[in-house]
């Protein structure tokens, strides 16, 4: 079994958190302590990221797999944001008795767009796959300031997220190239659509990847969806919008 780092914070219900593309525990281990106030979270990295070790190929299949292996819960909510929410659908899709409930932030379950589905734009996506074999870090910090892009306070959030992603090394450029592939290709619209485990999908107006619009066409795949909507928030909510965010997990934790 491939090594995978958690950190563990609090007491009560668990909760266990995904990051997204090209990050780690660290981008919101001030959140989850405050989360912690009122739950044991664990902040768990995915493989070759952060403190993680590396899985080949870096497949949506494999990191479920592993995710799910190091988790000690029998069952947990999980809550995944942009990446991560693709992942814990899927967790919820293959190991549904290990799902509690599920939260979506800032997620998508088909990520590009297509048709009438609103999404990220396919060339956007594919620069961003070209200019990682170019340039890594300037890639990474694009991404970055895409997450706060329009945001009130977000040059101080952006450097936030930058101290926050450098406290460990990048991930290795396969393992960013897997990521985007997964991104790219992954689309769970059945799977959400067929999902039993109580749900909320939490956005944000502003958020420049994830379009608000989702919200809607996913109530429509899953009439039970619990939608919370953030006013001004972007893609990093648990940075802009901690109180909001924390006040819907837990409504959405104590009334489902």
């Amino acid at each position: 079994m491939i090594k995978i780092h958690q950190e563990t914070f609090g007491q009560g219900k668990p909760i266990v958190l995904v990051h997204g593309w090209a990050m780690h525990t660290g981008i919101w281990r001030n959140f989850a302590k405050a989360l912690a106030q009122h739950y044991q979270v664990t902040c768990i990295d995915l493989p070759g990221h952060g403190r993680s070790e590396k899985i080949n190929p870096f497949t949506l299949e494999q990191m479920s797999n592993a995710l799910v292996k190091a988790v000690p819960y029998a069952q947990c909510c999980w809550m995944g944001w942009s990446l991560g929410a693709t992942v814990v659908l899927e967790i919820a899709h293959r190991f549904p008795e290990r799902v509690d409930k599920l939260v979506l932030l800032a997620g998508n379950p088909a990520f590009m767009q297509s048709g009438s589905w609103p999404g990220m734009k396919h060339k956007l996506l594919d620069d961003f796959a070209e200019n990682l074999q170019a340039n890594c870090q300037a890639t990474l910090f694009r991404f970055l300031s895409l997450q706060v892009n329009g945001l009130e306070d977000s040059k101080s959030m952006l450097r936030e997220l930058k101290q926050a992603v450098s406290e460990c090394d990048a991930p290795s450029p396969e393992t960013l190239q897997g990521g985007l592939d997964v991104l790219k290709q992954a689309d769970l619209r059945p799977a959400l659509s067929g999902l039993k485990q109580p749900l909320a999908v939490i956005l944000g107006t502003r958020d420049t990847l994830v379009p608000v619009a989702i919200g809607q066409k996913i109530q429509q795949l899953n009439k039970a969806c619990e939608l919370t909507i953030i006013d001004k928030a972007g893609h990093v909510p648990f940075l802009s919008h901690q109180q909001e965010l924390i006040a819907s997990i837990s409504r959405f934790m104590e009334t489902r």
